[in-house]
């Protein structure tokens, strides 16, 4: 038996931090060796492009899952809300690590005074102000709170968009909380966004370790890394997403919780211009997670949740000032 697992990943700080964190474990724990791969992705050499013009933000884990498809890397490691909700055959979710906050973040230029709640971030983004995003989901809910302000196209790693920011490209940035904090750098956030004002994209804060399917030594390795609570809420979400035929390119947004042994699932769909906003949830047992994702989606079904994708599917690319 080998003592080296090559994990595969995607070359930017964060999914290095990421890949090591998940490398550190796996010889904290089974004393296994990890050589970090780097892959790079379509989505990294389609940096300025627009996600959904060029395949969605599968493209940051299709080359890495062939890799692994191919024998040529043995385990990879993902943001679990770029992984599809369906996984090519072949491959399985081998683990996933204990959830980093799945909020949304504000982050002002470092020049500015603090901006620490969303009542006075909404204060300093005056009307023609822009909020640098590359997610439809967070437009279409934030267009609420802040109904003029301009939405503008932010690409590139995490590091890159920080930069464009300070470089005046935009007044203020959203980013998932949990990129900031796994990089040590959570002092940027200006303030977290409540779920109750924008809910995060299904999966948003986990990391996932994929494997491939028949690979059953590699499968007992990384078990001892599985954060049970985290596998309920993720299937949960993901659950969602695949009843609703929909894709991480769609405003669709999933948040579960677990408390004394209760799943509860939040979940919601809109319209590229948030004016429609389908909301269903419900509690479940974690251990039917999967189970739970399923109802929740039948529900936003039954509240029209098709016919609103189908009309962003439509529209989205057509509607100026969308970065998507």
């Amino acid at each position: 038996m080998t003592s080296l697992l090559r994990l595969g990943t995607r070359g930017s700080p964060l999914a290095l931090r990421q890949a090591n964190i998940v490398a550190a474990l796996v010889q904290e724990r089974t004393a296994v060796t990890c050589e970090v791969v780097v892959i790079k992705t379509s989505g990294d050499r389609l940096a300025e492009a627009r996600l959904s013009d060029v395949g969605g933000k599968q493209l940051f884990v299709k080359e890495i899952e062939d890799a692994l498809l191919n024998n040529r890397v043995d385990l990879a490691v993902h943001s679990s809300k770029d992984m599809p909700a369906v996984l090519p055959d072949g491959l399985d979710l081998g683990a996933v690590l204990p959830r980093e906050d799945p909020h949304d973040a504000l982050i002002f230029p470092t020049s500015q005074l603090p901006i620490t709640s969303i009542k006075a971030a909404v204060a300093q983004l005056e009307n023609g102000a822009s909020i640098g995003t590359s997610s439809v989901r967070r437009i279409a809910q934030l267009r609420k709170v802040f109904p003029t302000v301009r939405f503008k196209l932010i690409r590139g790693n995490l590091e890159t968009r920080l930069q464009k920011l300070e470089n005046g490209d935009c007044d203020a940035l959203v980013l998932a909380a949990a990129g900031l904090l796994r990089l040590g750098i959570s002092k940027r956030i200006s303030c977290l966004i409540p779920a109750k004002i924008c809910m995060p994209a299904p999966g948003q804060g986990i990391i996932a370790v994929e494997i491939r399917a028949k690979d059953n030594r590699v499968r007992d390795l990384v078990a001892c890394l599985n954060d049970s609570e985290a596998s309920a809420v993720l299937t949960a979400e993901r659950a969602i997403v695949r009843g609703l035929g929909g894709g991480c390119q769609m405003p669709i947004g999933a948040h579960a919780s677990l408390k004394e042994h209760v799943l509860h699932l939040d979940a919601i769909v809109l319209s590229l211009d948030g004016s429609r906003c389908i909301h269903a949830m419900a509690d479940g047992d974690p251990n039917n997670a999967d189970a739970l994702g399923v109802k929740v989606a039948d529900q936003l079904l039954a509240e029209g949740a098709a016919e609103v994708l189908a009309e962003v599917e439509r529209n989205r690319s057509s509607i100026k000032g969308a970065p998507q």
